[in-house]
């Protein structure tokens, strides 16, 4: 029986769970085959720890894509040594930013749309390829709240692009319960978040938002776009 046919079932028992008890169940079921990737946001930060506290056998990596935040790159660390865990870092293939770059320059996604998704294929969505390449399950940090096409995911779906199941933990979270959770567990954060900084991708590509403004609004903030990398393509 194929993956994708076993979406239903599993959506009916994770339906009964919460999401530390649904990560449990997912790395059993499919033992060494399930990866977290993690952008250190703090819906992220919040999956890290429930995986590292528990000690679930899923495994977590991050993209670098070289044109992150210093503070992102701390916090990196700073997850390692509080959590005493390895966080895998990706970073894009020398031979495919090289000619991006040369062709459409340092920051040519700036001039159009589809040089900015190719820049975000080449930096982000590669990577990515290979990170969940043979494995069973996909864990995101992805919430209904943040953006209008994330409203219509599940907690539990395919993900056609990427041939995976997708388990997004904590999907029906509002973003008050979601900063409750790490001031309880003292969870360690972006300080960006602090200054602004809702959504946190790329340097170049992130400004702080303003009072009332769409939470991702901050994100490729000089286009009109769904505001997405290709990574949760819909």
């Amino acid at each position: 029986m194929s993956l994708k046919t076993n979406l239903r079932s599993l959506g009916e028992k994770l339906d009964a769970l919460n999401p530390v008890e649904g990560l449990a169940m997912l790395s059993d079921l499919f033992p060494s085959k399930v990866v977290f990737s993690t952008s250190l946001g703090q819906e992220d930060q919040v999956i890290t720890q429930m995986i590292a506290d528990n000690k679930l056998n899923i495994h977590i990596f991050s993209l670098d894509t070289g044109r992150l935040f210093p503070e992102t790159l701390d916090l990196i660390a700073r997850t390692e040594q509080k959590y005493r865990t390895r966080i895998e870092v990706l970073y894009p293939e020398r031979r495919s930013v090289e000619p991006l770059v040369t062709k459409n320059g340092i920051n040519g996604f700036y001039e159009s749309v589809e040089n900015r998704k190719a820049c975000c294929f080449v930096r982000k969505v590669e990577p990515l390829q290979r990170a969940l390449a043979g494995n069973s399950i996909w864990v995101t940090g992805l919430r209904a709240e943040q953006s209008p096409n994330r409203s219509s995911m599940k907690r539990i779906e395919w993900d056609e692009g990427n041939q995976i199941i997708k388990f997004n933990p904590l999907l029906d979270w509002t973003y008050d319960q979601m900063l409750d959770y790490i001031n309880q567990n003292k969870i360690p954060y972006n300080p960006l978040h602090d200054k602004g900084f809702i959504s946190i991708g790329c340097a170049p590509c992130t400004r702080a938002i303003e009072p009332g403004e769409d939470p991702r609004a901050g994100r490729w903030w000089w286009e009109e776009s769904k505001k997405e990398c290709g990574l949760h393509a819909r």
